[in-house]
Parts: C-alpha cells; sequence; structure tokens
C-alpha cells in the first residue's frame, strides 16, 4: 500500500545562525585514531571488545582508555564509545562495571542505543554524557525529546531522514520553546537499507543480530524478484537492497544551515587511509564553507574530492535520503561491492590485452576490475601493467602474464579503477609516525610595562587557560621593541606542538622588550603547560557503586494464558473470528483505511458473542479486545496517517515509535517489538514512564535470554511472540517503486503495491515476502514461520500470561488450524515439542525455532 498523501515537511521561518559542526570520524584500531587526528577530525567514536555494533573491528580494550583519551585530549580532539547496542538482562551488571571504567577514563560521552543502558548511566553518573545512536531510530522531534528526557546532550538521526525534515525537526524543538538538543547526522559511508535499529535480517537467517553488532550484510547479497509467481527480468540488476554508499559532500551547505550539530563518518571497519581521506576532505569542505561566511578563502579542489572519496570505497556515491527519496536511484542495483572510478566500456578483447576508450585518467601499476553485471559470479582483474593510447582513440591496456582469464572478459563490460597505490602512499604519509601534522589554534595574550615581568596567556578554546610570568623583566626599548609583529613571529613557532597561532592579543604599556632567549623560553613552557592539562582525564561525577535497579516479580503461573493473534489482512481476521479461542487480536494492515472495517467486524462478532463463554479457552479476566498498528516508522508530515489509525475507534492501539508513545498518550497503549525492549530498566521505563500496559519482549532475545528477563521482571508485563514470520528488512527503499515502476516515489509510481503480490528469492532458493506500509516503506519476510512452542511450559513457569502468534501470507485455512494448535498448547492438551513437530508437517516450508533457541556461540568475545 503506497501513501496516497502526506502533508510536506514545513520549511524553516527563523533564519538560524552558522554553527560550525564537529566533524566525526571512526576509529577502529590507533592507525585510524591517528590519521582522523592528523587530518582534521574535531572528534573520533570507537568501539571496546563488548557493547559495541561493530564487533569485527578491532576494538580498543579498557585498560586502552587512559592513553587513548590523554592522546586525544592533548590533540583538542574528543573521544567518544560506542555503547550501541541491546543489552541483555544477565549483562547489566557488567555492563555497569564497564561505564564504571569508561566514566573514570574521561571518555566524553558514550553513544547508546538501550534505553535501559540510559537509566544506568543516570543512575551511576548524573552528568555523564550521553549521545542517542542511530540505532535509537530517532525519526522526529518526539524522538529528540524521547532521548531529552532519557538524559541524553545529543541524538543521531536516522540517515533516512531528509535535510527538510532536519529543519522540520529543529522547527519542532523551538516551537516547544525548549533549546533544541543538537543533532548528528552520517554525512558519508555505507548506507544500511534498513532502519538502524530495526533490522533483524541476521539475527533472522543466522542468529548474528545488527542490534548486537554482528551485521551479517544479507543486504549487499543478490536477490531475484518475484512478482504474482513469476521471476522479474531485471537484466543484471541483482543487488536490489543494496544502496550506493552515502556521500553528503554535495549538500554539505545545506547541513550547515539546517544547523546540525555533528557530521559523523562511518566506517569503523575500514582501513586507516579511507579514515584519512574522507576526513580530510570534509574537513577541507568545512573548512571552504565557513571562510566563504567569513569573505575569506580556503584551498579545496571538488573535483579531485570526488575522486578521492570514490577511490577510497565506493560503490557508488549518493546523497542517500538528503533531497528525499528517489527510487531509482538510491539502489541501481548491479553490484553490491566496492567498485571505484569507471574508466569506461571495453571495446575489444585480445589474447593479451584490452582496448577500451578511457574516461578516466589511468596509470601503470593501478588496480581495475572488470564488471560484467554479475559479480556473484567472481570477476577478473588485477594491476595495470602497461597503458598504451592509441590513434583511433582507444587505450589498449596489458596486465602480468597469467593475472587475467581474457575468455571470461568482453566487448560491453565496464572497467573500473579500484585502487590507486599512489593515492594510498600519499594518505599514509599525512599520519604515519609520531610527527604532528594538524594543529589547533591557540589565543595569546601578552600584558606588562617595563620593570615589570612580561605576562603570557594561552587559551587553547576548550576552557584551558595557562598563564606565565617571565622570569627577566621588561625594559624600555631602545630599539626593536615587542611589536605586533615580532610578538606573532616569536610566540607563533610553535613547530613540534599540536599548537598554532590563534589571536595575539597585546597589552603591553609602551615600547617594551624581553631577551628573545626569554620569550621563546615562556612560549616553550607555556604551551609545555598547556599540553599537560588538556591530557588529564575529564572529570564526571561517579556514583559509589548501589544495588542493582529491581522489581518484584511476583511470577506464580496465573490459572490461564491468554493467546494473541496478530493478522494482515481481513480475511485473516475473519479467520480468527471464526476460530475464537483468543484473549486479544492485533491488527497490522498496510492501509489503515481498512482498520475501521476491522474494529465494525469485530464489534459485530462481540455482540454475537455477547454473554457467552469465548469457544475454546478459559473466561478472560477481561472481554477481548482489537487492537490496531500504526506503520513502524514516522517521519515529520505523517500526522495524517496516526489520525486514520485512531479514526477506526479501536480499543487499543500497538505503538512503535517515539510518535506513537506521544500521539497515543491518552490511549490505551501497548509496546510493540521495534521499541528494542531486552532488559527489566528498558521495559519498566515504557510501563512507569509512558504508561504501556504492556510491552513486546525483543525479538534478539533467545529462550535463556527470555527467562532472565522474566526471571527480572513481573511476566504480565510482556507479550512473548511465540509464533511468527520474523519480520527481517525494513527500509524505506521501496523495492516496488525502484523495480516495478519509473518513478522515484509514491507520487508517480503508479502503486505496483497494490497490484502485485511480491517476493524476494535469496539465494538459497527461499522467496521472502516483501510488504508495503501505507508510508510506503518496505519489510521483508523470512518465508518460514518460527515457534517457540517448545518453550512455553519454561515461559509458563516464569510467570509469562501473554503468547503471541502471527500470520502474513496464511490463507484463513492456515489461520485457523494455526490457531487450533496454540489453542491445544495453551488448554495444555498438548505438549510443545509434540506441537513443534505438527507444525513442521502442517507447514508447507516446515517451521524454525528462529532466534529463539539458544545459540551455542558466545556472542560477544573478550580480546
Amino acid at each position: 500500500m503506497s501513501a496516497i498523501e502526506t502533508a510536506p515537511a514545513p520549511v524553516p521561518t527563523t533564519p538560524r545562525p552558522l554553527v560550525r559542526p564537529e566533524l566525526l570520524a571512526p576509529a577502529g584500531d590507533w592507525e585510524c585514531v591517528r590519521a582522523a587526528v592528523e587530518n582534521g577530525a574535531d572528534a573520533v567514536y570507537f568501539g571496546l571488545e563488548r557493547f559495541n555494533a561493530r564487533m569485527r573491528a578491532k576494538n580498543f580494550t579498557q585498560a586502552d582508555l587512559p592513553a587513548l583519551m590523554e592522546f586525544l585530549h592533548k590533540r583538542g580532539v574528543r573521544g567518544y564509545v560506542t555503547f550501541n547496542v541491546l543489552v541483555f538482562t544477565h549483562e547489566l551488571s557488567d555492563a555497569e562495571d564497564y561505564l564504571r571504567t569508561i566514566i573514570a577514563s574521561g571518555v566524553d560521552a558514550a553513544i547508546v542505543q538501550d534505553t535501559g543502558i540510559c537509566r544506568l548511566i543516570r543512575k551511576i553518573s548524573p552528568d555523564f554524557p550521553i549521545h542517542g545512536s542511530t540505532q535509537m531510530t530517532v525519526t522526529g522531534d518526539a524522538g529528540v525529546e524521547f532521548a531529552r528526557e532519557l538524559g541524553a546532550e545529543l541524538v543521531v538521526l536516522a540517515r533516512e531522514n531528509s535535510i527538510k525534515e532536519i529543519h522540520a525537526i529543529q522547527d519542532a524543538q523551538r516551537a516547544a520553546n525548549k533549546t533544541p538538543l543538537p543533532l548528528e547526522v552520517f554525512v558519508h559511508g555505507a548506507l544500511c537499507v534498513a532502519y538502524s535499529g530495526q533490522c533483524l535480517t541476521s539475527e533472522s537467517l543466522g542468529g548474528r543480530s545488527a542490534n548486537r553488532g554482528e551485521c551479517a550484510q544479507a543486504c549487499r547479497m543478490p536477490y531475484d524478484l518475484i512478482s504474482d509467481g513469476a521471476q522479474v527480468d531485471l537484466g543484471d540488476r541483482k543487488y536490489l537492497l543494496s544502496p550506493q554508499d552515502l556521500a553528503g559532500l554535495d549538500v554539505l551547505p545545506e547541513l550547515v544551515k539546517a544547523g546540525v550539530s555533528s557530521l559523523k563518518i562511518e566506517g569503523r571497519l575500514k582501513a586507516p587511509e579511507y579514515v584519512a581521506s574522507i576526513t580530510r576532505v570534509y574537513r577541507q569542505a568545512l573548512d571552504k564553507i565557513f571562510a566563504e561566511y567569513d569573505n575569506a578563502s580556503a584551498p579545496f579542489d571538488a573535483a579531485r574530492a570526488k575522486y578521492e572519496l570514490s577511490m577510497t570505497f565506493s560503490r557508488g556515491l549518493y546523497t542517500g535520503w538528503f533531497n528525499g527519496i528517489q527510487n531509482q536511484e538510491l539502489a541501481h542495483g548491479r553490484f553490491g561491492t566496492k567498485r571505484g572510478v569507471l574508466l569506461g566500456t571495453v571495446t575489444r578483447v585480445a589474447d593479451d590485452h584490452v582496448a577500451l576508450r578511457l574516461e578516466s585518467a589511468l596509470k601503470p601499476g593501478d588496480g581495475v576490475v572488470f564488471d560484467a553485471g554479475n559479480h556473484a559470479a567472481g570477476e577478473e582483474g588485477g594491476r595495470v601493467y602497461q597503458v598504451e593510447p592509441q590513434r583511433n582513440g582507444e587505450t589498449v591496456l596489458r596486465f602480468g602474464h597469467g593475472d587475467l582469464n581474457f575468455r571470461r572478459i568482453k566487448p560491453g563490460n565496464f572497467l573500473w579503477k579500484n585502487n590507486d597505490p599512489a593515492l594510498d602512499r600519499e594518505l599514509r604519509t599525512t599520519f604515519e609516525g609520531e610527527k604532528i601534522r594538524f594543529t589547533r589554534p591557540v589565543d595569546v595574550e601578552v600584558h606588562g610595562h617595563a620593570n615589570a615581568p612580561l605576562t603570557l596567556i594561552l587559551n587553547d578554546r576548550e576552557g584551558h587557560v595557562v598563564k606565565l610570568e617571565s622570569q627577566v623583566a621588561l625594559a624600555a626599548a631602545q630599539n626593536q621593541p615587542l611589536t605586533q609583529q615580532r610578538l606573532e613571529d616569536q610566540l607563533g613557532r610553535l613547530g613540534g606542538t599540536p599548537f598554532q597561532l590563534g589571536t595575539l592579543s597585546s597589552h603591553l604599556e609602551g615600547a617594551v622588550m624581553l631577551p628573545m632567549s626569554e620569550l621563546n623560553r615562556i612560549r616553550r613552557e607555556a604551551s609545555t603547560e598547556l599540553d599537560r592539562l588538556r591530557g588529564l582525564p575529564k572529570r564526571w561525577t561517579l556514583v559509589e557503586k548501589t544495588p542493582p535497579l529491581s522489581f518484584a516479580a511476583t511470577n506464580s503461573a496465573p490459572s490461564n494464558a491468554a493467546l494473541i493473534v496478530l493478522v494482515r489482512s481481513l480475511e485473516q481476521l475473519d479467520a480468527t473470528l471464526a476460530a475464537g479461542g483468543f484473549a486479544d487480536i492485533y491488527c497490522e494492515f498496510e492501509n489503515p483505511k481498512h482498520y475501521r472495517d476491522a474494529v465494525i467486524r469485530f464489534r459485530t462478532w462481540q455482540s454475537s458473542v455477547a454473554g457467552l463463554q469465548v469457544s475454546g479457552l478459559s473466561p478472560q479476566v477481561s472481554p477481548p479486545a482489537i487492537w490496531v498498528a500504526p506503520p513502524r516508522i514516522f517521519k515529520p508530515g505523517e500526522e495524517w496517517i496516526l489520525k486514520q489509525v485512531r479514526s477506526s475507534e479501536a480499543d487499543g492501539y500497538i505503538v512503535r515509535n517515539h510518535e506513537h508513545l506521544r500521539y497515543f498518550k491518552n490511549d490505551r497503549k501497548r509496546g510493540d517489538f521495534s521499541l528494542n525492549v531486552a532488559n527489566p530498566l528498558t521495559a519498566e521505563y515504557f510501563i512507569s514512564h509512558y504508561g504501556l500496559e504492556r510491552v513486546t519482549a525483543s525479538y534478539d532475545l533467545n529462550v535463556v535470554q527470555l527467562e532472565s528477563l522474566l526471571g527480572s521482571a513481573p511476566g504480565a508485563w510482556f507479550d512473548l511472540t511465540i509464533h511468527q514470520h520474523m519480520p527481517m528488512f525494513h527500509m524505506e527503499h521501496c523495492v516496488f517503486c525502484a523495480f516495478l515502476s519509473k518513478g522515484k516515489d509514491y507520487k508517480d509510481c503508479g502503486r505496483p503495491c497494490d497490484k502485485h503480490t511480491v517476493a524476494l528469492r535469496d539465494r538459497t532458493g527461499s522467496e521472502l515476502p516483501l510488504k508495503a506500509d501505507a508510508g510506503c516503506r518496505n519489510t521483508v519476510f523470512n518465508n518460514r514461520a518460527q515457534t517457540g512452542a517448545e518453550y512455553f511450559d519454561r515461559f509458563r513457569a516464569l510467570g509469562a500470561q501473554n503468547f503471541r502468534i502471527e500470520f502474513v501470507n496464511e490463507s484463513p485455512a492456515e489461520v485457523t488450524r494455526t490457531i487450533a494448535h496454540y489453542q491445544k498448547l495453551l488448554r495444555g492438551e498438548i505438549g510443545g515439542t509434540e506441537l513443534w513437530k505438527e507444525l513442521r508437517v502442517i507447514n508447507q516450508l516446515g517451521v524454525t525455532r528462529g532466534q529463539m533457541e539458544a545459540a551455542p556461540q558466545v556472542i560477544f568475545k573478550k580480546n
């Protein structure tokens, strides 16, 4: 279902002063740290050996923190630790110990996803800075306010927010008469096709959760598009879910005008050359913007910059969603791996060379790859040995003997330059060794008069100030007095330090002089002391360790268990009503206009069974109710969808994001899995702070982790989903629009999502159902249902009461049959293992235990 209408985000009404944003670079190891620092990063972000969303990076250890922070702070660079994963109940004690080490080490902030971890940080430190991670899925001002209430001092917006939406979020913050919370955006690097914090693909397919730092990058794999049961011929477009890489260079001035506080470069898994290149390009581009603002100039070669960005790492460079939605451009579909710079198309192939008309510069030693449009089958590539221009305009390329299989290369293949050794060497010279290359301004003041010491004050603009007096008194100058120029010449000699002379204010009285040796001595001592002060760890308040937060869990098993059925069509709803035996029905329809019809059907059914015991189960404490779910993501301008959902007059609403918490604050509401409830601190916050009746336990939890959660909080707090097709990718990218139309968005796509039943076929032959919602966002579902039936008795013993089963494409007959089997389980007429076996038989594709099965591997490993 495509969106029918959407109000445009309001344009900014109040001009904002231009504020220089922080340039934030990734750092996977020490070399990357140096690469970032020496090329102008204002801050770096890095992970430790646990609790971060890039577990494949080298990462630092707790023992590294003091030296790392001292190095960064001496260079005027802030350091942020990524704590951007969901934390399970049994890990909370370890998480607290980690956080205490982080805070005591003087780290500048922690980047946090988990709501409970934000609460834990505030419990142990009232002033340590929290940055809300993009994994929080903040897409509007309600999400910004959510982060503020948790104590965050900055929030990272979703990559899917456009510049217009960023303006709208800023204006909404101001309209609320609150000081705007600083906003951070990703400005360059790999784009996740799914919303961060909402991708369950790796978890579903292999127990490697993106919310736990172990994304398997299934989005970079090839897929076939299946529409109405037939494969769509897309030619060489196979990488349907692989976006081009984000490059915000062209919209940098607009991001600055939008008041973004921090510009983040993605890439903690990338090489130091990548970090050096991207950091210096954006440093130069930012400096140029602000130089022009001051009617000055700064060097910046735009063509050279784009070449460099392409060569360091590129799947194609694109502005992402900054300029709005353009589904024809975001994911071209031809490849999902690094390419570089396009050199041209092969015109001829011989036994020992190829020919083409070069479109970009190429030299011997450069690395190239031949693109036949089928990356998964393997590609030919290597280093060019000779480059021979021909009279007809072609260029012949020769390679080392045996380096290529020329029979696999065909005329028409694209040729890409994917490595430039000269550029790599140049980049390494920017950070190798101990040499200080990038310096930051220090402001200088001098005071004094004849027969008194000279007072020298250094201020690094970061709160560090040094004041020293000369050991020799100033004397009246007979010649060569300490003029402004003379002072700048001498006090500006800061080579070998991380400083450069900023402003110099002379308050000397009269023409005075001082021996140059003394002036140099005091300059050296002052800069040394300033360097020492900057290296001292920041002091945050750290509360003594107290007993952990606990919640009374009266988990004696109740007399009956409740079955909740989630349906995705009116036909499934009718089958569920006919089956009976449920406590509540949840509806998640592609078109929320149909919710009104669903509620009418439910009320009619309700009237027909009034006064009767609901068939199949013991009487409920409260009568069955119908609940409806708004779309999983909300962005500025989509209030009309929420109004449409509420107009159904359902009994309650399934809240799935921060805007829902605000919009439905006066209604009955329960939290869906998208709130990422993985520990009792998070669960209690949503229930007590937002008045949710229950929350759905995170789909990242396996059986052992669910048992730990139930053992720490009342079972009545939770819905446990024990049968479902896991929702894997949840995307702004619309596959229907991109590959079944020529349109760029819902306005001109023709709404193929309303006309076709579509699936994506992966490399194993599995056909994964694809659905669109009212906001035109797509969800890819696992084609095999997973069940936790075998663990039902264990959950009941821990006090779990509410068990949810979900349907996607099941027929009414399948719905009826599945409900009947779970009714037997809840009544105790069949055991979990027996039900597991029956479900495997009656389901065409069988069933799986999915993520709920306790995996043998250790998710987090200490170095």
